[in-house]
């Protein structure tokens, strides 16, 4: 297929190093152009604006924010978007972890325009990504979900279609958002308590994850925790900040109380006022161990 391919940062560069690897005609455009050299050193062609992405079947969107996605597909600075930009009947796929409401903004616009709008945000880290090893949650109509499996082949390992609509699979992925940072701060204040007594945390996590928890969240994010490895970051903490509080403004509009967010926001915001935004934000759950005596996070 012809894809456009915006946005190469740690996850989207390499899920677009996938799609060329597949066999997919790849043209890439991103703000620092320094990305765009390294993939079309491996195949891709370079864009210089974001229009000149969108010639094709589809184009993909992976990008940090609500603001950035929102610029790239409605234009902005004068320069045309994707919505003004892709062909009738192609097909914008936003992997993106943005809010509900963009969302369905944005599937408005391109129904408008008659052109289709899928949402296939994914869970999986940097290393998932450069390994095709993606879950993509994908919503959107049926036709452009099924005409869209190559694509999702190519960068993950199972592809879950959730629903016709493709707000909700923003939604789902806040959900799971909301649940890993959970566990990061459940593990985060549980070894800070055993930690403190002499327990050692990577015995203790060894034991958590051969018993009661053998979940890769569990694994990966203790892991990162019990070795202090917060640099450099897979998942920068001010983007986990972002996502618990899109996930709070989800809770508000559907009038579903949700208070284990309200607090995650909270933590967050401590990791950040410490100096944390750009750390992993795995950190979050050295907060505890950091406020029971132990260093602060990053400099453990």
């Amino acid at each position: 297929m012809r894809i456009g391919f915006i946005g190469l940062g740690n996850m989207g560069s390499a899920m677009a190093a996938n799609l060329v690897t597949a066999g997919h005609e790849v043209t890439a455009y991103n703000r620092s152009p320094g990305r765009v050299a390294e993939l079309a050193e491996r195949g891709a062609a370079p864009a210089s604006t974001v229009a000149a992405a969108c010639g094709g079947d589809v184009v993909i969107t992976m990008l940090a924010d609500d603001a950035a996605v929102e610029g790239v597909t409605f234009g902005t600075d004068g320069e045309p978007g994707i919505v003004d930009s892709l062909p009738s009947g192609a097909i914008h796929v936003s992997s993106s972890t943005i809010s509900v409401d963009l969302a369905e903004r944005i599937g408005a616009a391109h129904a408008k325009a008659g052109q289709r709008f899928v949402s296939a945000p994914v869970f999986g880290r940097p290393e998932a990504a450069a390994a095709a090893a993606l879950f993509v949650v994908a919503a959107g109509a049926e036709d452009a979900v099924r005409d869209l499996a190559p694509v999702f082949d190519a960068v993950g390992q199972r592809t879950f279609e959730v629903s016709p609509d493709p707000k909700v699979a923003n939604l789902v992925k806040l959900s799971g958002n909301f649940l890993i940072a959970s566990v990061i701060e459940s593990l985060g204040e549980a070894m800070a308590l055993v930690g403190k007594a002499g327990v050692d945390k990577q015995t203790y996590l060894d034991l958590l994850t051969s018993t009661l928890f053998a979940a890769p969240a569990y694994k990966t994010y203790g892991g990162l925790i019990a070795r202090d490895e917060f640099e450099p970051a897979g998942f920068a903490a001010h983007l986990g900040l972002k996502d618990v509080r899109l996930v709070l403004e989800a809770g508000e509009e559907l009038e579903v109380a949700l208070p284990i967010a309200s607090l995650l926001r909270d933590r967050f915001l401590t990791l950040l006022a410490g100096g944390g935004r750009d750390l992993d934000w795995s950190a979050c759950g050295a907060l505890a161990a950091w406020e029971a005596g132990g260093p602060r996070p990053g400099q453990g």
